[in-house]
């Protein structure tokens, strides 16, 4: 590819095929007991715990390596306490009826409500905020391209991250979600895209039935 720099992969073993095989079962294991919870402990976590998921989440591929994300972790009581105001005063309008009828019979399973306190409960939040565009050092913009793609498969890795390191989460995603980015004072090219509340669970913790009910390998895999 003309002037582009090219460098050699890191030097690696082959891993035998048994050895693969035991190392993608260890990991599927792993993350079956990944859980979305809603009962948070208010224990503090180290900053450098957070630190390092997110940075675990930014060697994700991208379009055109454009990296088009930025993650605000927030600790701040008064600041947490602020998203939570604004979440719920949309959640409350989703609730209403603002939903619809069949969205919310998606969602009676799981026995959630316009009421959020995990959003003050949990040590952190981290709000994902997609870039829509960059601006260079001059303030001129440019494209970015697959950026939902590019952000979901981030934030999926940043769920794995924490998880991995011993943490519990709660995504979630009020619509719209417009007061996040004049609360945490983002540019006009991010959008944020959703909440993760993280932490440890509190004690006596719950997680509905409903939600550890995974469809089998067989219907989310076809080999040709």
């Amino acid at each position: 590819m003309a002037n582009q720099t090219h460098k050699p992969l890191p030097p690696q073993s082959a891993v035998p095929d048994d050895e693969m095989l035991a190392r993608a079962r260890t990991f599927h294991a792993d993350m079956a007991e990944r859980r979305t919870i809603r009962e948070f402990d208010t224990a503090p976590v180290p900053q450098e715990v957070i630190a390092a998921c997110v940075a675990a989440a930014g060697t994700a591929p991208s379009g055109a390596n454009q990296q088009p994300w930025h993650f605000v972790a927030v600790r701040d009581p008064a600041l947490k306490k602020q998203i939570r105001a604004a979440a719920e005063e949309e959640e409350r309008k989703f609730y209403a009826g603002g939903a619809g009828e069949e969205w919310l019979e998606a969602l009676a399973p799981i026995g959630t409500d316009a009421d959020k306190p995990h959003l003050e409960d949990a040590p952190w939040l981290i709000v994902v905020f997609a870039q829509r565009y960059g601006v260079d050092a001059e303030g001129k913009r440019h494209k970015h391209y697959y950026v939902p793609e590019s952000v979901g498969i981030a934030t999926g890795m940043l769920l794995t991250a924490l998880h991995l390191s011993g943490l519990a989460t709660l995504t979630h995603t009020p619509n719209p979600m417009g007061f996040l980015r004049d609360l945490l004072e983002r540019p006009d090219s991010e959008k944020a895209t959703m909440i993760i509340a993280v932490g440890h669970p509190a004690q006596g913790a719950t997680v509905p039935e409903f939600a550890k009910q995974k469809k089998p390998l067989d219907d989310i895999l076809t080999v040709r």
